[in-house]
């Protein structure tokens, strides 16, 4: 069967496309066993609530933890809550807070090997500052409210991501200033959390962040917090978008601590690692190509790295799409393709995101996901961008 549509082309035009792509097959997996991999999951809007900018958000459950169950299916784990769920940009704390809850009562267990404890649930959640007012704070209220969404991270058994925080970033004065909140938090917790560093490309309020503009001299504070609470740190989630950076901190960090990338541009090599040091995975983009994802760590898994290899190559292309600049606008692309394949019936996003891309944005994130093999039901997603577009003007 032959799927084709007209595609506006960039250049104030249309061009007649057609789909190639072959759909990656979606089975069930086990959670890799040779990496860690949590994808970074969104929200899905109530289509018939007040989700305009500046309201509260008023989630449709249903199809929001419907999207879970789908990754858990396919053996990934699940970072809740962070950026890519809108922190900051439209999920407000009470929302968070109920998302946060209802996701971590369905998380299945990790399978475990014998004698290795424990089994730990398969998500982990994020825990910022976000109730807080903008503006400038006291360290001591910073630290304040960490410790309230803490609280509710261990509550419901889920391990804690330490958010970097827009109100420290605009309350500290220099390095110490970080390392009093932080050194806190982290002889508070009862298990070893994820500290998470977020470059000013995802967020410009973040710019700077660990007290200084230079990436060297930030990392230098991180590696010298993580030695002092090695035993509180089970890894650091960075997204910076420069792998030299990541695998420069990878090496410096101290045995049985993670780097979890979240370098959605260079995400394969990173994981596949260098033969010593590789990274795990905490990553929006795997939300968008789960199934590509979930079968490139199998193959990881199974010693196939020319199948990883291959599996991953197509999916760059769509992550650098959805991630360009403006990148804090990549939840936009995140929702865009959980659309397209059915996994909530209509493309709005609280706060009204679903506008912060373009048309001809998404129609090349369309081709560029036909490319990578994730349109997991072509038919669908064929029709339901041909809708938009023609409530968007275009005779597709």
């Amino acid at each position: 069967m032959t799927l084709s549509l007209r595609l506006p082309d960039g250049t104030g035009g249309l061009q007649s496309y057609q789909l190639t792509g072959t759909p990656v097959a979606h089975g069930t997996y086990q959670p890799a066993t040779s990496r860690l991999a949590f994808a970074a999951a969104h929200v899905v809007s109530d289509p018939l609530a007040d989700n305009s900018p500046g309201a509260p958000a008023v989630i449709d459950w249903e199809h929001t933890l419907g999207f879970r169950r789908h990754l858990w299916s396919l053996g990934l784990s699940v970072a809740e809550a962070m950026d890519t769920a809108q922190r900051g940009m439209g999920l407000d704390w009470p929302a968070t807070q109920e998302l946060i809850r209802r996701s971590a009562a369905e998380a299945p267990l990790r399978p475990t090997s014998p004698g290795s404890g424990a089994a730990e649930k398969q998500i982990a959640v994020g825990v910022g500052t976000d109730h807080l007012a903008a503006g400038v704070h006291g360290l001591d209220a910073v630290i304040a409210a960490y410790e309230e969404q803490l609280a509710l991270a261990e509550e419901v058994g889920a391990q804690p991501i330490l958010m970097a925080s827009r109100a420290l970033c605009a309350s500290a004065g220099s390095p110490d200033d970080y390392r009093k909140v932080y050194d806190r938090l982290l002889g508070q917790s009862t298990r070893p959390v994820v500290l998470h560093w977020l470059g000013s490309m995802f967020d410009p309020a973040l710019d700077g962040y660990w007290g200084s503009d230079s990436l060297d001299t930030a990392a230098d504070v991180v590696v010298d917090l993580i030695n002092e609470n090695a035993g509180k740190v089970d890894g650091i989630k960075i997204s910076l978008l420069d792998a030299s950076k990541e695998i420069a901190l990878r090496k410096r960090l101290p045995a049985g601590v993670r780097l979890y990338t979240g370098d959605d541009f260079n995400y394969p090599e990173l994981i596949r690692g260098d033969g010593e040091h590789h990274s795990d995975a905490l990553l929006g983009i795997f939300a968008a190509i789960a199934p590509a994802a979930a079968a490139a760590l199998k193959a990881l898994d199974d010693g196939e790295l020319t199948k990883y290899d291959e599996i991953f190559a197509p999916t760059v292309p769509l992550a650098r799409q959805i991630f360009s600049a403006p990148t804090y606008y990549y939840k936009t692309g995140i929702a865009f393709l959980a659309w397209l394949n059915g996994h909530q019936p209509g493309f709005g996003m609280v706060g009204g995101l679903q506008t912060g891309r373009s048309l001809p944005h998404l129609a090349d994130t369309f081709r560029l996901a036909d490319a990578a093999g994730v349109l997991t039901s072509p038919e669908l997603a064929v029709d339901r961008f041909r809708r938009l577009l023609v409530v968007g003007g275009v005779d597709a």
